[in-house]
């Protein structure tokens, strides 16, 4: 079986509220990077059988795993081979960095950058070039 590398993903839907009244978008500013997370796949999900819930090492729900990606990686995102961090804070919610292989992931300069120092786009982690600095007028 050929291992699936790590990967970035984005945790979306940080503006809804807890069902235990606690707030999402506060729980992601208080997560540093590093922070072991935990991935709950919520296959009984109404609204998306596929659904994987993201929660802090505070057990509080950041949101979910964006859809398109939870549908596509959503039978790799149990078992006791996957870790997840905390990446960092994003303008939709968060990135998080995730290992299948039981090994902790590892988090990169790059991948570190806040909003608009790099855009929301998918962090490469091994980028071909790397772009001039833009400097303001």
């Amino acid at each position: 079986m050929t291992s699936i590398p790590e990967m970035s993903f984005a945790v979306v839907g940080v503006a809804h509220p807890n069902a235990d009244g606690s707030n999402r978008q506060f729980e992601i500013l208080l997560c540093h990077p590093g922070e072991p997370l935990t991935l709950v796949p919520e296959r009984q999900n109404p609204h998306d059988p596929h659904a994987v819930a993201v929660y802090s090492c505070r057990d509080v729900q950041l949101g979910y795993i964006s859809a398109d990606r939870a549908r596509q990686f959503g039978a790799q995102f149990s078992g006791d081979l996957v870790r997840a961090v905390f990446q960092r804070r994003a303008a939709f919610g968060a990135w998080v960095r995730v290992s299948f292989d039981g090994r902790e992931p590892h988090l990169t300069g790059a991948m570190l950058a806040e909003d608009g120092e790099s855009g929301d786009a998918p962090i490469d982690d091994d980028p071909p070039f790397y772009p001039d600095e833009i400097w303001e007028d």
